[in-house]
């Protein structure tokens, strides 16, 4: 008997954002068998992205209350995981409404995937042919949102998000501490 095996290779894609200085244990947990993990900004400290790259490599956006971090991190990324364009932005919507630059960013980039953050509201939604997820604030707890995490499955040429819940009750001492980012 005669034939060809194929390997079949999933990619997974831990995504995060605001996280405003905390690093959640349960993160690890989460995220112990990704290949990459993004994070959409409002990093809070250097520390939480040397924790996340214990875990896998990571590329990171800055947001808007990350002081001085545009020169360690851009403000946006374009880059190819598992043969799909993913653009990463922090600022996407404000409210419920895709901002003007927002759109212009999709329109000028045309990615398959966008990862961003700041409403700390999860989101999961198709904008034309691009896959718009927000996996909401991994930060200390705000206003009545939940806190959640992202994991992207490729098993193919199309990503499947899913939205991961963390405790509300977080230990203040899983708190990065961390130094600042610092502009260059």
């Amino acid at each position: 008997m005669t034939g060809h095996s194929s390997t079949f290779t999933i990619f997974r894609i831990g995504v995060i954002a605001d996280t405003h200085g905390l690093f959640d244990s349960a993160i690890v947990q989460h995220f112990r068998y990704v290949d990459h993990i993004l994070h959409a900004g409002d990093i809070g400290k250097r520390s939480v992205i040397e924790q996340l790259e214990q875990i896998a490599p990571v590329t990171a956006v800055s947001g808007n209350v990350d002081d001085g971090e545009q020169g360690v991190f851009p403000s946006e990324a374009v880059i190819e995981l598992a043969g799909l364009r993913i653009a990463i932005r922090h600022i996407l919507y404000e409210g419920e409404k895709l901002t003007k630059d927002g759109r212009t960013f999709l329109d000028r980039e045309r990615p398959d995937i966008c990862v961003f953050g700041h409403t700390h509201q999860p989101k999961i939604e198709w904008c034309g042919k691009t896959l718009l997820f927000n996996p909401g604030s991994a930060g200390p707890k705000r206003f009545s949102l939940p806190r959640r995490i992202g994991l992207l499955t490729i098993p193919s040429e199309k990503a499947l998000p899913r939205l991961i819940g963390l405790s509300d009750n977080v230990n203040r001492l899983n708190r990065s501490t961390g130094v600042k980012l610092s502009a260059k």
